[in-house]
């Protein structure tokens, strides 16, 4: 079965014979399928009113443990925003509602930003719809190709610089 990248690799070898554009295999799938599957997310998550960053920082949120909470600093880490994009945020999503600032027990300068009880609602609400979402579509691959798809991105990942 052939898809728009063979295509598009048939096209170079043809105009740029020279260049090895076999890395574009991979390369050009993986960029075309992270476009639709955010598209897939922004709609699964539509229906509960939130946008696919206010859905990041409930999650990270949410996904630290009991007391859901973390310092600014850490979330903007987890999040991989700037501090400026990350304190912006955080004021929209505590207009929301969502999250609250509370004093950082230990320390008396610090704050952190914790998840209110509305916003836990809402992100495990929105949490079960996205992981069903994720599981629609890996479900076209069997479990042991899942596995060796989800090794070998996590090695391109690291080997891209990232984490």
């Amino acid at each position: 079965m052939r898809d728009m990248i063979d295509g598009l690799l048939d096209q170079w070898s043809v105009e740029r014979p020279d260049l090895d554009a076999r890395p574009m295999a991979v390369v050009g799938r993986v960029l075309r399928l992270a476009h639709r599957l955010e598209g897939r997310v922004e709609r699964v998550l539509e229906p509960f009113g939130l946008a696919l960053w206010q859905f990041d920082v409930l999650a990270t949120l949410r996904r630290s443990g009991p007391g859901y909470c973390l310092s600014p600093t850490a979330l903007t880490e987890a999040t991989m925003l700037s501090s400026g994009a990350m304190t912006h945020r955080i004021d929209r999503l505590v207009s929301m509602g969502w999250v609250e600032r509370r004093p950082d027990p230990d320390d008396r300068r610090g704050r952190l930003v914790a998840l209110t009880p509305a916003g836990r609602d809402l992100v495990d609400a929105a949490l079960e719809a996205r992981f069903e979402e994720a599981r629609a579509v890996t479900d076209a691959l069997p479990v042991r190709r899942r596995r060796e798809l989800a090794d070998a991105l996590r090695v391109l990942l690291l080997a891209s610089g990232g984490a």
